[in-house]
């Protein structure tokens, strides 16, 4: 892993741990971010399977995708993308506050109605 991609990972490992009830651990070969260690809401990629970049995998509501893809900075990543899934690949133009956001709402919709409730309000 680059020095950049361990950076990034360190700052969606801030963000994503900040969220209640939240574990980090390896699944298909990616830190994985899981709510009540069970479902998945952000995978980071680094260089996955070749792919030449490293990017962040979430979770994402209904009509998000389409919506974020058609900016031309996210895309639908593999394996996942056809649930849903958006991804982002970092580089020196990646809007942290904007992936703040984009990773609390991946956590609320996948997190049980309880969790999800804590960061609603």
């Amino acid at each position: 892993m680059t020095a950049a991609a361990k950076r990034a990972l360190e700052r969606v490992r801030r963000i994503a741990l900040a969220f209640p009830e939240v574990t980090e651990r390896p699944s298909h070969g990616m830190p994985t971010f899981f709510v009540a260690d069970k479902k998945t809401f952000a995978n980071f990629a680094d260089h996955h399977h070749g792919v030449d970049q490293t990017a962040l995998w979430f979770a994402a509501p209904p009509g998000a995708q389409e919506a974020l893809v058609a900016t031309g900075r996210y895309f639908r990543p593999p394996y996942v993308g056809f649930r849903g899934w958006v991804g982002v690949a970092f580089d020196e133009k990646t809007d942290w506050a904007e992936l703040a956001d984009l990773l609390r709402d991946a956590y609320v919709h996948v997190a049980p109605r309880k969790l999800a409730a804590l960061l609603e309000g």
